[in-house]
């Protein structure tokens, strides 16, 4: 049975190579029951909702592995359902995997036909996309990419099966060109493509469906979507008999001359998120009060960072002067939490010093790169980054002994135990100027509260794509 993504807590992530040892698995012990059946029943029974009333017939595209099987048998349960399939395929028989062997033969023996092209100028209820799923593994080309150019101009649901063809299941990335579907029924598991870089814009609303493997029986992943806050991510309700100095001073250090933004956003931000008192270390040390949030505390950078705190971030509009490089040098020994963004990476990536210090130290470290950051910070080009995001977190993570929150479509969070997360909440209205700012203040005051550092990182990068809901449990 199909279940949405947005119902799920914490869904494993697998791999390609993960998926193909659950299929290897089921089939060794279950020789008599195919997944591929259960997959294009399920399948087909999603189709018939969103195949629009029309009266038009659904098209498939059916590709030359256990994808394209998955959809000729999609297509014959339609058919015998009554509607009216367009089977678009010019895969051999004869070099089809066993199982989408069948699967087409089936479909033959029903009185299915097969077309070699889309036909020009007709319409369709619905697309069904059985291309390419998890084995794809170079760009596509020729046949194939102009037949996913059409679906895309279809103006009609577009339905992937497993994967939105042209989208690598692991990445993210689109090799070559990709389906824009409208929903994705994904099998077996969720696959992290679906999540990150393209992969939100590809697939639309995800789907997943166990086709009825025990999810005890699934391998353990370091993967997880963070699809929704678990307990470990909220605050306990505070009692009444309380008072701010139980609920983290937080200091910020940054806001250089023309860049004070910045540093107030963030300070404001860890108010609103709970934080029981803020104090600002501005370098522009003309602002000295902030009256659209006069709770704000100021007091000189190199003062704060000899002050009691219970977390410190540095980095928003700090700049990458003597002195900003000083203050990160002075930050890199203190002894509380430590949130590392914007310059302040900047001034990590650049000095091999400063980066060896942010190795070494003891209390947590948490960074909150953009892709340009961590591919400066890895000294890689931004493309690569992009690429191949779940590993550079994870690169970043280990290197630094960090937990890291690499920002973009679908947030890469990495924990320097390998573990990580995808996060399924935001969107483009993300992309704007300060935004980065205020996460690293909600991160801080999360921290600040006591919340720990991999579940406060997690927390904030949620809560950041959303409005804001509180975490009083």
């Amino acid at each position: 049975m199909p279940v949405a993504l947005r119902t799920l807590v914490s869904p494993p992530l697998f791999l390609a190579a993960d998926i193909r040892a659950i299929d290897r698995q089921w089939a060794a012990a279950h020789p008599a029951t195919s997944l591929m059946a259960r997959a294009g029943a399920a399948a087909a029974d999603l189709a018939g909702t969103l195949a629009s009333e029309s009266g038009e017939p659904v098209l498939v595209l059916a590709g030359p592995g256990n994808n394209g099987g998955d959809a000729l048998v999609t297509a014959r349960l339609l058919a015998a359902q009554g509607f009216r399939v367009n089977v678009v395929s010019r895969s051999d028989p004869a070099r089809l995997p066993p199982d989408a062997a069948r699967a087409w033969a089936a479909w033959r023996e029903s009185g299915g036909t097969l077309l070699a092209d889309i036909p020009p100028s007709r319409r369709y209820s619905l697309v069904i996309d059985g291309l390419f799923g998890v084995g794809l593994q170079r760009d596509i080309n020729g046949d194939e990419a102009r037949w996913i150019a059409q679906a895309n101009a279809l103006n009609c649901p577009r339905l992937a099966l497993d994967m939105p063809s042209g989208l690598d299941s692991d990445s993210g990335r689109i090799r070559g060109c990709a389906l824009h579907a409208d929903h994705t029924l994904t099998f077996l598991g969720l696959k992290p493509g679906l999540l990150t870089a393209d992969g939100p814009d590809c697939a639309g609303a995800v789907h997943l469906d166990l086709l009825g493997v025990d999810p005890a029986s699934l391998p353990v992943s370091p993967g997880i979507a963070l699809t929704q806050l678990e307990k470990r991510h909220c605050l306990p309700p505070r009692a009444r008999n309380s008072h701010k100095g139980q609920f983290g001073h937080v200091g910020i250090v940054g806001g250089a001359a023309g860049m004070v933004g910045a540093c107030l956003i963030a300070g404001r931000a860890a108010l609103q998120q709970g934080a029981g008192s803020v104090t600002l270390g501005v370098l522009d040390e003309r602002i000295v009060v902030d009256y659209f949030e006069p709770r704000l505390m100021f007091a000189v950078p190199e003062n704060l960072l000899n002050a009691h705190l219970d977390v410190l971030a540095i980095g928003p509009g700090l700049g990458q002067g003597t002195r900003a490089h000083a203050l990160l040098q002075a930050a890199l020994a203190a002894s509380c939490p430590l949130v590392l963004d914007a310059d302040a990476l900047n001034l990590l990536a650049g000095d091999p010093d400063l980066a060896r210090q942010a190795t070494r130290r003891s209390a947590p470290t948490l960074l909150t790169p953009h892709p340009g950051e961590a591919a400066r910070l890895l000294g890689m080009h931004n493309t690569d980054i992009q690429a191949s995001r779940i590993e550079a977190a994870q690169r970043l993570g280990t290197q630094y002994h960090a937990h890291v929150a690499l920002k973009g479509a679908g947030t890469v969070i990495a924990h320097p135990d390998g573990r990580y997360a995808l996060n399924t909440s935001g969107g483009p209205w993300l992309a704007q100027a300060g935004s980065g700012d205020r996460l690293t203040g909600m991160i801080a005051a999360l921290l600040g509260q006591g919340l720990a550092g991999g579940d406060a990182l997690e927390a904030a990068v949620w809560l950041h794509g959303h409005a804001p809901l509180g975490l009083r449990g």
